[in-house]
């Protein structure tokens, strides 16, 4: 079994927590921060805005690509049940099935989350710089 590794769902499951809040929240900041110091006041920054919507963009994507896989999960859940006949095996099946469907909830749940928290610290940092990246120090009022 070591030569192969850990299988999700098809082994104990993953004992691993899902990132903290708080953790989300600092490393989603700095990252928006480390864009913004590295790309604002440089010719790159009519491109600020479209790398930092891409982060946002970036947890949609894993959040519907988790969500596709829950509704298979689901499918499956409701074939299962469907051709429950009181073994063990089907039981046993079913019973992964809902685990798995369990750990894909909290997954999409997770990616909404930061996918949310990524939007609205986008949408402060626009409207703090004018409704498009990070204005020119020189903009700035003295």
């Amino acid at each position: 079994m070591q030569i192969y590794g850990h299988r999700p769902f098809q082994d104990e499951p993953d004992p691993r927590p899902l990132p903290e809040e708080p953790v989300v929240q600092s490393a989603l900041t700095a990252m928006f921060d480390a864009l913004f110091e590295m790309l604002g006041d440089t010719r790159l920054e009519p491109d600020l805005e479209d790398l930092l919507w891409s982060t946002v963009n970036l947890f949609h994507r894993a959040g519907e690509r988790i969500q596709r896989e829950l509704q298979r999960n689901e499918d499956s859940q409701r074939n299962g049940q469907r051709e429950q006949d009181g073994s063990e095996v089907k039981s046993v099946e079913l019973e992964r099935l809902v685990a798995e469907g369990i750990t894909l909830l909290e997954r999409r749940n997770a990616f909404e989350f930061m996918r949310a928290y990524a939007g609205d610290h986008f949408e402060a940092n626009a409207a703090r710089h004018g409704g498009r990246g990070r204005a020119p120090r020189s903009a700035t009022p003295t």
